[in-house]
């Protein structure tokens, strides 16, 4: 053996990737092949698809009411809307504003009729001044009283000095009361109810067999007084004779039945034909029905 051979040898190493590439390329490429075959399993939903971007639409993108080949811009940097065709009002708009007109005109009827009632209530205490100032001495003596109730005016005539007590002859001392009640009467308008009632004290003479003859009587000779001049339409008055069933006080004084013995001159702001039969103290009472004569006058 040479010297060459029994020396020791100098060994050259080759250069190239590190070992552990090897490992993680296998790696690698096990894991691509995993996602692979994950997403080959997966399905894909078109309706769903869909359903998104149609909302990333309604969010970000522009409505047109009619196809569009170009982008649509606005004429103005405050422009708010991008829409070729005018805003229309929405059917909500329309409902509210028929809803507030119907509302203005129940306002305005109900507006109208208090002006109405305001308004003739005014009148009727305007005219029931007038009788007062006509008849001022007759009230100081205590002849005639006047009051308004119910839409009425109303001229109580006692029996003291107007009729002969069981008569329903009038007092010649008591016709130029009649007449100051005629002069403003005339200047009115309104039906003319006059009422006759007595007390409770039983009546029968050859003249009139009871109270109810005898409280009509009354009205009738009333009546008669205010025709004689002939400026009162005779279709404005109704005669009621109601005896002793509408006592104003309890007949169980003197005093009390005077009080009840009386004639009541009615004008009638009402337009109801049926007003004609109700007396004040119906009214007073309730509304309760009573029994009454009631007679229309006519020439």
């Amino acid at each position: 053996m040479s010297e060459e051979d029994s020396g020791p040898r100098d060994k050259k190493v080759e250069e190239g990737l590190p070992a552990y590439m090897g490992t993680f390329a296998d790696l690698m490429s096990l894991l691509m092949c995993f996602f692979v075959l994950l997403l080959s399993f997966a399905e894909m939903d078109a309706l769903k698809y869909k359903m998104v971007v149609k909302s990333l639409d309604n969010a970000f993108g522009v409505q047109r009411e009619i196809a569009a080949n170009e982008i649509p811009k606005g004429t103005s940097i405050i422009a708010q809307e991008f829409s070729p065709g005018e805003p229309r009002p929405t059917p909500l708009n329309q409902i509210r504003q028929d809803s507030m007109d119907e509302t203005k005109e129940s306002l305005k009827v109900t507006m109208d009729a208090k002006a109405v009632s305001e308004r003739e209530a005014q009148e009727l205490l305007e005219e029931a001044q007038k009788f007062k100032e006509a008849l001022e001495g007759e009230i100081a003596q205590g002849l005639i009283d006047v009051e308004t109730q119910y839409q009425r005016i109303v001229i109580r005539i006692r029996e003291k000095g107007s009729f002969p007590s069981g008569n329903a002859r009038l007092n010649r001392g008591f016709v130029p009361i009649l007449d100051k009640i005629h002069d403003v009467l005339k200047n009115t308008d309104g039906t003319i109810a006059v009422a006759g009632h007595t007390d409770n004290v039983p009546i029968n003479t050859p003249r009139y067999r009871s109270n109810w003859e005898l409280s009509t009587s009354r009205a009738t000779s009333v009546v008669h007084e205010f025709l004689k001049t002939g400026q009162i339409p005779a279709n404005r008055f109704v005669l009621e004779g109601y005896a002793e069933t509408q006592p104003l006080m309890p007949n169980d004084t003197a005093e009390n039945r005077a009080r009840n013995r009386r004639v009541e001159i009615i004008v009638l702001k009402s337009s109801f034909k049926e007003e004609l039969t109700r007396s004040i103290e119906q009214l007073n009472k309730s509304n309760e029905a009573v029994e009454g004569q009631i007679t229309e006058f006519e020439e």
